[in-house]
């Protein structure tokens, strides 16, 4: 399972000219699914994305996490996270999950977050879509939970 984690102002995903979901300042998470990844990998990198201290206190130090601040999360499954570009010029994504495998497991993450007391929307599954964000910062992660 790997996420890219972008500090964000405000995000948002459209989907043919209507907004699927929108948030303010959090967590905007690229989510990708391979197809061995399982609930327990989601329920610890839900975790480790609601208790990453990576907002500023008082002080400007980064010692506070998007539950800290009470802060939003939007999920968006991102298939491409588990490209292979190392031969030719078209990646390949065998290595991502089947959409019947992913989708699940999308789910269960933005209820893990949910649950951890971080309130998540997500993106829409399979659809084509255009995300909008402001990182602040710019303040970027790539995390991998294996």
């Amino acid at each position: 399972m790997r996420a890219v984690l972008q500090r964000v102002s405000k995000a948002g995903v459209t989907v043919a000219g209507r907004e699927v979901a929108a948030i303010g300042r959090g967590l905007l998470i690229l989510l990708g699914i391979g197809p061995a990844d399982t609930r327990e990998q989601a329920d610890s990198l839900a975790q480790k994305c609601a208790y990453l201290r990576i907002f500023e206190d008082d002080a400007g130090k980064t010692n506070l996490s998007v539950q800290d601040i009470r802060g939003e999360a939007l999920v968006v499954s991102q298939f491409t996270l588990y490209a292979d570009a190392s031969k030719g010029r078209r990646p390949s994504f065998t290595e991502a999950a089947p959409p019947e495998t992913a989708e699940p497991l999308v789910r269960y993450f933005v209820e893990r977050l949910n649950a951890s007391g971080v309130p998540a929307r997500s993106g829409e599954f399979g659809a084509h879509m255009q995300v909008e964000l402001i990182n602040d910062g710019p303040f970027t992660l790539v995390l991998e939970q294996s």
